[in-house]
């Protein structure tokens, strides 16, 4: 059985999961908690973040790696493009810039934002990492100028990986995208898959309910 331990960036690999119908089970991981608290997950992962992956007798952390490895291991899968495939310089693109450009650059502004003393959450680096997630937004504004979807006319893992930091923006620091972005993720998160995900993953689903009625 998969075990996948924890949301926030695990519902990445939650929703990657439901789309290739894969058995598996979410455990939960308290971070405002602590883990030192849990020997279980630190057993798993001992750096102590989210997520992580046990897969029989392979552990891994980093939800893209995650998703790749799992991708490979029960594909062949639409969601990846094989490298013959013209669509797979895009979705390679975006399957990373999804995290590397995007999710990682929110994640310091939003902790500045939210979690900084008053006095240093406009600080210098935090307008930086905000400035790199803007530049990187604009080249996925510029792909659905061409096509509904990062890889071309079909939905791939790319657009799991872009649309979870898009939404992570939002939810966050409530960043306000464009037009095409929120068409964009309304058609990505409409998908059944999403929908399932969204269930699994009961603090996932609060915190955006709680952040829609603001």
């Amino acid at each position: 059985m998969i075990t996948v331990y924890g949301e926030g960036r695990g519902f990445r690999v939650v929703w990657l999961l439901e789309e290739m119908g894969l058995p598996y089970r979410l455990r939960p991981v308290d971070l405002i908690a602590g883990v030192e608290h849990d020997a279980e997950f630190l057993a798993i992962n001992p750096a102590g973040f989210i997520p992580a992956l046990q897969d029989g007798d392979v552990i891994m952390v980093e939800s893209i790696a995650i998703m790749e490895y799992l991708m490979a291991r029960y594909g062949p899968t639409p969601l990846a493009p094989q490298p013959s495939d013209p669509a797979f310089p895009s979705y390679q693109q975006f399957l990373h810039l999804g995290e590397a450009g995007l999710a990682a650059s929110m994640y310091f502004v939003s902790g500045a934002r939210n979690l900084a003393p008053e006095a240093e959450r406009q600080n210098w680096s935090a307008g930086q990492a905000l400035s790199v997630f803007e530049s990187r937004l604009g080249l996925v504004t510029r792909q659905l100028a061409h096509s509904p979807y990062l890889a071309g006319e079909t939905f791939t893992a790319a657009d799991i990986s872009v649309t979870y930091a898009l939404e992570f923006a939002r939810r966050t620091v409530g960043f306000a995208f464009g037009e095409a972005e929120r068409a964009y993720v309304a058609r990505t998160t409409g998908r059944e898959a999403y929908r399932q995900a969204m269930d699994v993953c009961a603090d996932t689903k609060a915190w955006d309910k709680k952040v829609s009625r603001l």
